[in-house]
Protein backbone atom coordinates (compact mmCIF):
# COMPACT_ATOMS: atom_id res chain seq x y z
CA UNK A 1 0.00 0.00 0.00
CA UNK A 2 1.10 3.52 -0.81
CA UNK A 3 1.70 6.19 1.71
CA UNK A 4 -0.95 8.16 2.64
CA UNK A 5 -1.34 10.92 4.86
CA UNK A 6 -3.40 11.43 8.27
CA UNK A 7 -5.67 13.85 5.88
CA UNK A 8 -6.32 11.64 3.33
CA UNK A 9 -7.09 8.75 5.95
CA UNK A 10 -9.61 10.71 7.46
CA UNK A 11 -11.23 11.89 4.41
CA UNK A 12 -11.35 8.56 3.22
CA UNK A 13 -13.16 7.42 6.46
CA UNK A 14 -15.86 10.36 5.97
CA UNK A 15 -16.17 9.54 2.63
CA UNK A 16 -16.76 5.80 2.56
CA UNK A 17 -16.48 4.33 6.09
CA UNK A 18 -20.04 3.09 5.18
CA UNK A 19 -19.67 1.42 1.86
CA UNK A 20 -19.38 -2.14 1.69
CA UNK A 21 -16.34 -3.82 -0.43
CA UNK A 22 -16.67 -7.36 -1.67
CA UNK A 23 -13.78 -9.69 -1.37
CA UNK A 24 -13.40 -11.13 -4.72
CA UNK A 25 -9.92 -13.07 -5.26
CA UNK A 26 -8.78 -9.66 -7.13
CA UNK A 27 -9.60 -7.58 -4.75
CA UNK A 28 -7.93 -9.86 -2.22
CA UNK A 29 -4.95 -9.47 -4.54
CA UNK A 30 -4.88 -5.80 -4.98
CA UNK A 31 -4.85 -4.67 -1.29
CA UNK A 32 -2.48 -7.71 -0.52
CA UNK A 33 -4.74 -9.24 1.91
CA UNK A 34 -3.65 -12.78 3.15
CA UNK A 35 -6.31 -14.89 3.68
CA UNK A 36 -4.70 -17.32 5.86
CA UNK A 37 -4.06 -14.59 8.26
CA UNK A 38 -7.63 -13.83 9.41
CA UNK A 39 -8.96 -15.05 12.19
CA UNK A 40 -11.68 -14.54 14.74
CA UNK A 41 -10.70 -14.35 18.26
CA UNK A 42 -13.02 -14.34 21.42
CA UNK A 43 -12.18 -14.94 25.03
CA UNK A 44 -8.75 -16.54 24.27
CA UNK A 45 -9.75 -18.83 21.23
CA UNK A 46 -9.32 -18.21 17.66
CA UNK A 47 -10.80 -19.64 14.61
CA UNK A 48 -9.86 -18.95 10.98
CA UNK A 49 -12.42 -17.99 8.47
CA UNK A 50 -13.15 -16.18 5.10
CA UNK A 51 -13.92 -12.55 5.15
CA UNK A 52 -16.71 -12.33 2.99
CA UNK A 53 -17.24 -8.43 2.88
CA UNK A 54 -15.87 -5.29 4.92
CA UNK A 55 -16.24 -1.66 5.54
CA UNK A 56 -14.90 0.76 7.60
CA UNK A 57 -17.69 -0.07 10.63
CA UNK A 58 -18.65 -3.92 9.77
CA UNK A 59 -17.66 -6.69 8.13
CA UNK A 60 -19.35 -10.58 7.21
CA UNK A 61 -17.40 -13.71 7.60
CA UNK A 62 -17.88 -16.78 6.89
CA UNK A 63 -17.09 -19.61 9.84
CA UNK A 64 -17.22 -23.02 10.84
CA UNK A 65 -19.79 -23.77 13.37
CA UNK A 66 -19.10 -27.45 13.99
CA UNK A 67 -16.22 -25.59 16.39
CA UNK A 68 -17.19 -24.18 19.68
CA UNK A 69 -17.66 -21.07 18.24
CA UNK A 70 -21.07 -19.98 18.65
CA UNK A 71 -21.17 -21.54 22.32
CA UNK A 72 -18.07 -19.63 23.26
CA UNK A 73 -19.26 -16.28 21.29
CA UNK A 74 -22.54 -16.30 23.69
CA UNK A 75 -20.30 -16.60 26.96
CA UNK A 76 -19.08 -13.52 25.80
CA UNK A 77 -21.99 -11.56 25.02
CA UNK A 78 -21.01 -11.26 21.40
CA UNK A 79 -17.89 -9.35 21.81
CA UNK A 80 -15.23 -10.44 19.90
CA UNK A 81 -11.88 -9.49 17.42
CA UNK A 82 -10.99 -9.72 13.81
CA UNK A 83 -7.74 -10.53 13.02
CA UNK A 84 -6.80 -9.07 9.52
CA UNK A 85 -3.18 -9.54 8.07
CA UNK A 86 -1.46 -7.21 4.96
CA UNK A 87 1.32 -8.63 3.20
CA UNK A 88 3.37 -5.73 3.78
CA UNK A 89 6.54 -6.88 1.70
CA UNK A 90 8.10 -10.00 0.55
CA UNK A 91 8.36 -11.44 4.09
CA UNK A 92 6.39 -9.32 6.78
CA UNK A 93 2.54 -9.15 7.26
CA UNK A 94 1.20 -6.32 9.23
CA UNK A 95 -1.86 -7.52 11.07
CA UNK A 96 -4.02 -5.95 13.41
CA UNK A 97 -7.26 -6.78 15.40
CA UNK A 98 -10.83 -4.54 15.32
CA UNK A 99 -12.90 -5.11 17.84
CA UNK A 100 -16.79 -6.15 17.15
CA UNK A 101 -19.95 -7.39 18.03
CA UNK A 102 -21.62 -10.23 16.13
CA UNK A 103 -25.00 -8.36 15.33
CA UNK A 104 -26.57 -11.50 12.97
CA UNK A 105 -25.58 -15.33 12.11
CA UNK A 106 -27.28 -16.93 9.53
CA UNK A 107 -26.52 -20.21 7.26
CA UNK A 108 -24.11 -19.48 4.74
CA UNK A 109 -26.01 -22.11 2.33
CA UNK A 110 -27.86 -25.02 1.96
CA UNK A 111 -24.93 -26.90 0.36
CA UNK A 112 -22.85 -25.62 3.36
CA UNK A 113 -24.48 -26.76 6.75
CA UNK A 114 -21.66 -26.19 8.63
CA UNK A 115 -20.93 -22.89 7.54
CA UNK A 116 -22.43 -19.72 8.78
CA UNK A 117 -22.76 -16.07 7.88
CA UNK A 118 -21.53 -13.96 10.97
CA UNK A 119 -22.22 -10.00 10.57
CA UNK A 120 -19.90 -7.98 13.05
CA UNK A 121 -20.47 -4.69 13.52
CA UNK A 122 -17.40 -2.54 14.66
CA UNK A 123 -17.48 -1.30 18.21
CA UNK A 124 -14.60 1.28 17.26
CA UNK A 125 -12.69 2.77 14.55
CA UNK A 126 -10.30 0.57 12.33
CA UNK A 127 -6.99 0.79 12.44
CA UNK A 128 -5.65 3.34 9.70
CA UNK A 129 -4.43 0.79 7.55
CA UNK A 130 -7.70 -0.71 7.02
CA UNK A 131 -8.88 2.43 6.15
CA UNK A 132 -6.08 3.10 3.71
CA UNK A 133 -6.73 -0.34 2.26
CA UNK A 134 -10.68 -0.21 1.66
CA UNK A 135 -10.17 3.93 0.88
CA UNK A 136 -7.80 3.69 -1.82
CA UNK A 137 -9.64 1.06 -3.62
CA UNK A 138 -13.20 3.02 -3.22
CA UNK A 139 -11.45 6.18 -4.11
CA UNK A 140 -9.87 4.50 -7.72
CA UNK A 141 -13.15 3.37 -8.66
CA UNK A 142 -14.68 6.96 -8.06
CA UNK A 143 -12.17 8.23 -10.28
CA UNK A 144 -12.42 5.97 -12.79
CA UNK A 145 -15.06 7.26 -13.69
CA UNK A 146 -14.95 11.00 -12.65
CA UNK A 147 -11.02 11.19 -14.20
CA UNK A 148 -11.70 8.32 -16.62
CA UNK A 149 -9.98 10.46 -19.88
CA UNK A 150 -7.17 12.32 -18.06
CA UNK A 151 -4.19 11.74 -19.82
CA UNK A 152 -0.81 10.16 -18.03
CA UNK A 153 2.54 11.50 -20.40
CA UNK A 154 4.58 8.58 -19.78
CA UNK A 155 7.90 10.39 -18.87
CA UNK A 156 10.76 8.43 -16.59
CA UNK A 157 9.73 10.63 -13.56
CA UNK A 158 5.95 9.52 -14.20
CA UNK A 159 6.92 5.97 -15.29
CA UNK A 160 8.99 5.52 -11.83
CA UNK A 161 6.51 6.90 -9.78
CA UNK A 162 3.82 4.52 -11.42
CA UNK A 163 6.31 1.48 -10.69
CA UNK A 164 5.76 0.95 -14.69
CA UNK A 165 8.91 -0.88 -16.14
CA UNK A 166 9.28 0.06 -19.85
CA UNK A 167 7.25 2.44 -22.22
CA UNK A 168 7.81 -1.02 -24.49
CA UNK A 169 4.24 -3.25 -24.35
CA UNK A 170 3.43 -6.59 -25.85
CA UNK A 171 0.18 -6.17 -27.80
CA UNK A 172 -2.36 -9.00 -29.30
CA UNK A 173 -3.91 -7.54 -31.69
CA UNK A 174 -7.05 -10.08 -33.26
CA UNK A 175 -4.41 -12.39 -31.85
CA UNK A 176 -1.48 -11.44 -33.88
CA UNK A 177 1.22 -9.82 -31.71
CA UNK A 178 2.72 -6.97 -32.08
CA UNK A 179 5.40 -4.56 -30.51
CA UNK A 180 4.77 -1.11 -29.04
CA UNK A 181 5.36 2.15 -27.31
CA UNK A 182 2.65 3.50 -24.42
CA UNK A 183 3.01 6.98 -25.15
CA UNK A 184 0.07 8.27 -22.56
CA UNK A 185 -2.53 6.63 -20.11
CA UNK A 186 -5.74 6.84 -18.59
CA UNK A 187 -8.42 4.90 -17.01
CA UNK A 188 -10.30 4.17 -20.06
CA UNK A 189 -7.35 3.47 -22.51
CA UNK A 190 -3.94 4.44 -23.73
CA UNK A 191 -1.95 5.61 -26.99
CA UNK A 192 0.40 3.39 -28.63
CA UNK A 193 3.00 3.68 -30.93
CA UNK A 194 2.65 0.31 -33.47
CA UNK A 195 3.91 -0.86 -36.50
CA UNK A 196 2.21 -1.57 -39.03
CA UNK A 197 -0.72 -0.41 -41.40
CA UNK A 198 -4.02 1.39 -39.69
CA UNK A 199 -6.65 -0.76 -41.39
CA UNK A 200 -5.44 -3.80 -40.12
CA UNK A 201 -5.45 -2.53 -36.72
CA UNK A 202 -7.71 -0.06 -36.27
CA UNK A 203 -11.53 -1.25 -35.02
CA UNK A 204 -9.65 -4.41 -34.12
CA UNK A 205 -9.79 -6.31 -30.36
CA UNK A 206 -6.27 -6.00 -28.26
CA UNK A 207 -5.01 -6.80 -25.85
CA UNK A 208 -2.23 -5.08 -23.64
CA UNK A 209 0.29 -5.84 -21.18
CA UNK A 210 2.10 -3.70 -18.77
CA UNK A 211 5.37 -4.85 -16.73
CA UNK A 212 5.34 -3.57 -13.69
CA UNK A 213 8.91 -3.15 -11.36
CA UNK A 214 6.89 -5.18 -8.25
CA UNK A 215 4.65 -7.22 -10.20
CA UNK A 216 6.62 -9.96 -12.80
CA UNK A 217 3.27 -10.63 -13.77
CA UNK A 218 2.29 -7.37 -14.81
CA UNK A 219 -1.27 -6.24 -15.68
CA UNK A 220 -3.05 -7.32 -18.90
CA UNK A 221 -5.49 -5.12 -20.37
CA UNK A 222 -8.42 -5.99 -22.81
CA UNK A 223 -9.84 -3.20 -25.37
CA UNK A 224 -10.26 -2.40 -29.10
CA UNK A 225 -8.43 0.44 -31.21
CA UNK A 226 -10.59 3.40 -31.86
CA UNK A 227 -8.47 5.50 -34.69
CA UNK A 228 -5.31 6.08 -35.51
CA UNK A 229 -2.98 9.64 -35.97
CA UNK A 230 -0.06 9.53 -38.38
CA UNK A 231 3.37 10.25 -36.76
CA UNK A 232 5.14 13.01 -38.68
CA UNK A 233 8.22 11.59 -40.71
CA UNK A 234 6.76 8.32 -40.38
CA UNK A 235 5.08 6.14 -42.66
CA UNK A 236 5.69 2.52 -41.08
CA UNK A 237 4.37 3.55 -37.57
CA UNK A 238 0.94 5.46 -36.05
CA UNK A 239 -0.45 6.39 -32.67
CA UNK A 240 -3.30 4.51 -32.14
CA UNK A 241 -5.56 5.37 -29.68
CA UNK A 242 -7.12 2.06 -27.56
CA UNK A 243 -9.90 1.99 -25.58
CA UNK A 244 -10.06 -0.31 -22.70
CA UNK A 245 -13.19 -2.65 -22.16
CA UNK A 246 -14.57 -1.35 -18.39
CA UNK A 247 -15.21 -4.63 -17.04
CA UNK A 248 -11.54 -5.96 -18.09
CA UNK A 249 -10.14 -2.99 -16.52
CA UNK A 250 -7.96 -4.60 -13.36
CA UNK A 251 -8.15 -3.05 -9.82
CA UNK A 252 -4.68 -2.97 -8.99
CA UNK A 253 -4.70 -0.63 -12.89
CA UNK A 254 -6.82 1.51 -10.98
CA UNK A 255 -4.89 2.08 -7.85
CA UNK A 256 -1.88 2.89 -9.64
CA UNK A 257 -3.15 5.85 -11.80
CA UNK A 258 -4.92 6.88 -8.53
CA UNK A 259 -2.17 6.84 -6.70
CA UNK A 260 -0.11 8.73 -8.98
CA UNK A 261 -3.06 10.83 -9.51
CA UNK A 262 -3.42 12.09 -5.81
CA UNK A 263 -0.28 13.05 -5.67
CA UNK A 264 0.19 15.16 -8.86
CA UNK A 265 -2.05 18.53 -9.40
CA UNK A 266 -4.18 18.42 -12.20
CA UNK A 267 -3.44 19.52 -15.65
CA UNK A 268 -5.36 22.28 -16.78
CA UNK A 269 -4.63 21.10 -19.96
CA UNK A 270 -6.01 17.41 -19.81
CA UNK A 271 -7.42 16.87 -23.01
CA UNK A 272 -9.43 13.19 -22.75
CA UNK A 273 -7.11 10.59 -24.81
CA UNK A 274 -9.83 8.76 -26.59
CA UNK A 275 -12.26 12.17 -27.36
CA UNK A 276 -12.61 12.39 -31.24
CA UNK A 277 -10.34 14.35 -33.23
CA UNK A 278 -12.80 18.11 -34.22
CA UNK A 279 -13.27 19.10 -37.34
CA UNK A 280 -10.57 20.93 -38.71
CA UNK A 281 -11.30 24.66 -38.73
CA UNK A 282 -12.06 26.70 -42.27
CA UNK A 283 -9.03 28.58 -42.86
CA UNK A 284 -9.41 32.04 -44.69
CA UNK A 285 -7.16 31.80 -47.83
CA UNK A 286 -3.18 33.56 -47.69
CA UNK A 287 -1.89 36.39 -48.21
CA UNK A 288 -0.91 36.75 -51.93
CA UNK A 289 2.37 35.33 -52.09
CA UNK A 290 2.24 34.03 -49.09
CA UNK A 291 2.28 30.70 -47.13
CA UNK A 292 0.21 28.79 -44.73
CA UNK A 293 1.80 28.12 -41.62
CA UNK A 294 2.39 23.64 -41.55
CA UNK A 295 0.20 21.38 -39.72
CA UNK A 296 2.48 19.42 -37.25
CA UNK A 297 1.39 15.89 -36.34
CA UNK A 298 2.10 14.31 -33.45
CA UNK A 299 6.14 13.86 -33.10
CA UNK A 300 8.40 10.68 -34.48
CA UNK A 301 9.93 8.79 -31.48
CA UNK A 302 13.39 9.36 -30.74
CA UNK A 303 16.24 7.48 -32.62
CA UNK A 304 16.00 3.74 -31.08
CA UNK A 305 12.73 4.34 -29.47
CA UNK A 306 10.59 2.90 -32.54
CA UNK A 307 8.55 -0.39 -31.85
CA UNK A 308 10.55 -3.44 -33.70
CA UNK A 309 9.14 -5.25 -36.80
CA UNK A 310 5.82 -7.35 -35.93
Amino acid sequence: MSIVTSQQTSRYYADYSAIEVTFTREVLKAIKLVGKQVFLKCLGYQWPCIIYSSSMVSAKIIVNVKSPILEVTRKANNMVSLRFGFQADKNETTAFYVSAKISSSAPYGADNPDLNLLTLTFTQRPPDDLINALGELLDANVNSKKRRDERIILTQDVMRKMGLKAKETTLLVQGVPRKGIVRDLCFSGAKVIIMGVAKFIVDKEVTMHLELEDNPEGLVIEGKVLRSDPVEGRKDISAFAIEFKESAVPISFKLMLNDYLRQTPKRKDSSPALAPRPAPPVQAAPPAGGREAPVHAEQAPAAGEAPPAP
